[in-house]
């Protein structure tokens, strides 16, 4: 079940339940998780790339282990609001991720979320050895929180 909108992703999803939050790039997936409460996006870790199949599985891995109950995906608009060939990329994966593990995928604008993880990272004085390690998994959780707060406004309304 793939939701384009927040407010159907938000539908499809139970009550409560741990969310996972994916940066999805072309040589990592950064990976952030939630409480169960849906409180705060952690940053969890950094898949390497090799094959879907062996990306699939590692995530798999986590949703067992974490019982998620659904899976935020940020989507690479370019700046002006369009999508380019990242995005496509990035909806083909969530359809053959979507074939693995059936929960609820939604779509979050991850437009600077990098950007804003770096940022974190060199206020924190975070080495550039150690930020390159960290910035991916940290920027899902970015992406994370950004979706979560918004999951939070819609349930107040």
């Amino acid at each position: 079940m793939i939701h384009d909108e927040i407010t159907e992703f938000a539908a499809a999803l139970p009550p409560m339940g741990a969310l996972m939050g994916l940066d999805l790039g072309t040589k990592t997936i950064g990976v952030a998780v939630t409480d169960g409460l849906r409180s705060v996006a952690t940053p969890l870790e950094t898949v390497k790339r090799k094959k879907f199949t062996l990306d699939a599985d590692r995530l798999a891995a986590i949703v067992a282990n974490r019982t998620i109950t659904g899976i935020v995906l940020g989507l690479p608009r370019n700046m002006d609001g369009s999508e380019g060939p990242r995005c496509q990329s990035t909806r083909a994966f969530a359809r053959n991720l979507a074939q693995r593990i059936d929960l609820p995928i939604g779509f979050w604008d991850e437009r600077l979320s990098t950007v804003a993880a770096e940022r974190a990272l060199l206020e924190a004085d975070t080495s550039r050895a150690r930020r390159a390690e960290v910035i991916d998994h940290v920027a899902a959780s970015f992406i994370l929180q950004g979706a979560l707060d918004r999951l939070r406004v819609l349930r107040m309304t």
